[in-house]
């Protein structure tokens, strides 16, 4: 299975997940009165989203290059992966508010053992998820995977708080089924901005690591023809970057031997994981 089928896979099993757990949590969560259960069951809404948002982003971005597109259609993963980042943040500030009014107003709810049932479930299915989703974001650099790794893996922390705020709504401490519902409102938010930082910067052509730069270098002064190297660009396109740089070779060799040693480098380059296409200028000393 490759990366885009990988991730395709793990998008429909993100939506089909989120699906049964919006229901479940809904249902009981207005019947109990429960924010904290109401503010989980609005995770699971913006999870079915930032998972429907994995496919359809993935599905674009594994279309090869064409003439209108000649480097692909990678950065659809940051362009979607925004706009889940983007629903998160409005989803946050929803549930902040309803939270804090909840705390203001004393509001409480009724104690089910339903409520517990459903929290142990979703700890379950999360699990599993993200066990899953980690398993492909280790083999695969997918901004979209590990999104949604992430986001299983957030709502692990926020149904087990749940979990502790309905259990102390049993002996009558409400309050802090309101503070459980501003934590995971504040966690959300704090997610989202995280995934749009990392997207926009790749939208707006954010240069490659100082590490794979180094690297890079490294490969080039490794050529004893190789005299000087310019300083690197680089560009994303998608998960990937082109990388363009200019070395310096003895004016003395002929044109066939110099641009050799460049076809050399940049096969040499292009074996690094990150490194979707390699240009080199070829410049006399």
């Amino acid at each position: 299975m490759n990366r885009y089928d990988s991730t395709k896979k793990a998008g429909l099993l993100g939506i089909f997940g989120n699906i049964f757990l919006l229901i479940v949590k809904s249902i009981v969560g207005f019947a109990s009165h429960s924010q904290a259960m109401i503010a989980d069951a609005a995770n699971s809404a913006s999870d079915i989203f930032a998972s429907f948002m994995t496919f359809i982003g993935n599905r674009i971005a594994s279309e090869p290059g064409d003439k209108s597109h000649n480097f692909g259609h990678g950065k659809a993963e940051y362009i979607f992966s925004l706009l889940i980042s983007i629903s998160m943040i409005f989803v946050a500030i929803k549930l902040l508010f309803d939270s804090i009014m909840s705390l203001i107003f004393r509001e409480t709810f009724s104690f089910s053992w339903f409520l517990v049932a459903v929290c142990i479930i979703t700890i379950l299915v999360k699990i599993s998820l993200f066990l899953y989703t980690h398993h492909l974001t280790k083999h695969y650099k997918n901004i979209l995977l590990e999104a949604n790794m992430k986001d299983h893996r957030n709502d692990c922390v926020v149904t087990i708080f749940t979990l502790i705020s309905i259990i102390l709504g049993m002996y009558g401490i409400y309050y802090f089924d309101g503070i459980v519902g501003i934590g995971i409102s504040i966690w959300i938010c704090y997610t989202g901005v995280k995934i749009f930082i990392e997207s926009y910067n790749v939208l707006m052509d954010i240069s490659i690591d100082n590490e794979t730069e180094k690297r890079i270098l490294d490969l080039a002064h490794s050529y004893d023809d190789i005299q000087k190297v310019d300083d690197i660009s680089s560009t994303p396109v998608g998960y990937q970057y082109i990388i363009v740089l200019t070395i310096y070779v003895d004016g003395n060799i002929s044109t066939f031997e110099s641009h050799k040693i460049a076809d050399s480098l940049e096969q040499d380059i292009s074996k690094l994981d990150k490194i979707y296409k390699t240009i080199i200028h070829v410049n006399p000393v």
